[in-house]
């Protein structure tokens, strides 16, 4: 087997183009995944503008943000689950077309409230969407060609969140036609359409498993808890953080306790809960997940309080803050594509030790804008840098975890994963938002908004130092063999 050939007996019987034509299909799932993606960031710097036209309050402007994470979490293993039900292709499509047509709605919402709405319809969208590409890598693709692909996933993450600044900055600055920041919604819309003509011709007709189960009391559970988490976390500092917060969060622990018992339960009974006991028993995967979700929260919430301080603390148009912020993306996604070309012995230590530098590097970042400081030449290097060690920490990461997943099981594992990253991002941006903007009022001066940075990039720290200790977790579990090899 070539390195781009599909998993025989697989996609065989599927339609020609599917079984012969690898690299587009690859292009076309990952091109969904990108757009998935592109939506967690291209909004960043739109958000003075959203705040300027639709007159959005601190906390409105999260849930713009986070609204779209929130229900794009909650319901990626019910995306999953469903996926591998009704089938992976016919789902990915489906969840394409909802994504493309609330995207069509985002930008033509007329209010805040609308706004929000169909950001949590549009993250709904992504989480029938997504799981189905990593579900199509894992049943299609197989040794060093699961191995590349996971790569591409990987630089897709990053290089999403990296277009996305870039892309929201030169629309919005733009202003098309004078329509401000709704661009940074429609330009989804042709993208999308040109999916889904493309996916009709070359996604493999996998059938569904009709027999599997669908755990709506898992489903129920599960959801209840993530929301009682993000919400609070989200409202509560705008609002003084009143007793309803923290009963809120007391709830999620206590629905996170109920969840695994219903589990435990269901399973018990030789039904099929919603997260098999096989899947997280897989070698490595739990603490690896503890490890991504630190990762991209740290990630997260360094790219929306970096572009916050940027435009409401240096005052930089949208699109420098774009560009600037760009390189710690593009970093991150060079790392994804190419770790593996490094020698195999480092394959092992590599996210431990990268995971490690981070630590210190956010700190010197602090410390060098801290003060107020225009972002020079050097700093920009300097969050390249971070942005390639974290991919060298993140992505052999997710190939280990992934890579020793059965095949039959890939679909509720990418469900697990994938809803622990984007999680992460929610908390992320959440918490870490809540950190900076405790810190200062906006429009900031330089000083103030550099001194939330700093801050912000200290609880940074904090959170890649456990990172660093999931990781060392990871290598004693699985130890130094080449992930997914």
């Amino acid at each position: 087997m070539t390195d781009t050939q599909i998993r025989p007996g697989v996609a065989g019987g599927t339609k020609g183009a599917a079984a012969t034509r690898p690299g587009p299909l690859l292009a076309l799932i990952l091109g969904g995944q990108f757009m998935a993606v592109l939506d967690t960031s291209i909004v960043n710097v739109a958000v003075p503008t959203i705040r300027t036209d639709l007159h959005a309050s601190g906390a409105a402007l999260q849930l713009v943000i986070a609204g779209y994470t929130i229900a794009y979490a909650v319901l990626l293993i019910t995306g999953a689950r469903l996926g591998a039900r009704y089938g992976y292709s016919r789902l990915f499509q489906l969840g394409l077309a909802a994504f493309t047509a609330t995207s069509l709605a985002c930008g033509l919402a007329p209010t805040t409230g609308w706004l929000i709405a169909f950001r949590l319809l549009q993250g709904a969208g992504a989480a029938l969407m997504v799981p189905q590409v990593m579900s199509l890598v894992q049943r299609t693709f197989t040794g060093r060609a699961r191995v590349r692909a996971l790569g591409l996933y990987s630089a897709v993450l990053a290089g999403g969140m990296a277009v996305g600044q870039v892309l929201g900055g030169v629309l919005v600055s733009a202003d098309l036609f004078g329509a401000g920041w709704r661009p940074v919604f429609l330009v989804n819309v042709p993208i999308g359409l040109a999916l889904l003509a493309a996916g009709s011709r070359l996604l493999p007709a996998l059938p569904g498993d009709r027999t599997r189960g669908f755990d709506v009391p898992g489903l129920v559970v599960l959801g209840a808890a993530l929301g009682l988490l993000v919400v609070p976390l989200v409202l509560g500092r705008e609002l003084g953080w009143p007793g309803w917060c923290w009963a809120m969060f007391a709830g999620s622990g206590l629905l996170a306790v109920l969840f695994l018992w219903v589990e435990r339960r269901i399973a018990g009974r030789g039904g099929q809960p919603l997260i098999a006991g096989r899947v997280l028993a897989a070698a490595g995967l739990r603490p690896a997940a503890g490890a991504l979700f630190m990762i991209m929260a740290a990630f997260a919430g360094f790219m929306f309080s970096f572009a916050l301080h940027q435009q409401s603390g240096l005052g930089y148009s949208a699109l420098r803050a774009g560009l600037y912020s760009a390189p710690v993306a593009v970093g991150f996604g060079v790392a994804g594509l190419h770790w593996h070309r490094l020698p195999g012995r480092l394959h092992g230590v590599l996210p431990v030790l990268a995971a490690c530098l981070l630590v210190p590097g956010y700190l010197l970042l602090g410390v060098l804008l801290g003060g107020g400081a225009r972002i020079g030449a050097g700093e920009l290097v300097l969050t390249a840098v971070l942005g390639l060690v974290a991919g060298c920490a993140y992505s052999p990461l997710f190939a280990r975890a992934l890579g020793r997943v059965a095949p039959a099981d890939a679909a509720d594992a990418s469900g697990v994963m994938v809803t622990v990253i984007q999680l992460g991002q929610v908390v992320g941006v959440a918490l870490l938002g809540t950190v900076f903007l405790g810190e200062v009022d906006l429009p900031a001066t330089p000083g103030g908004s550099g001194h939330a940075l700093l801050v912000t990039l200290a609880v940074i720290a904090g959170a890649l130092a456990l990172a660093a200790a999931f990781a060392v977790r990871v290598r004693r579990v699985t130890g130094q063999d080449r992930p997914g090899g």
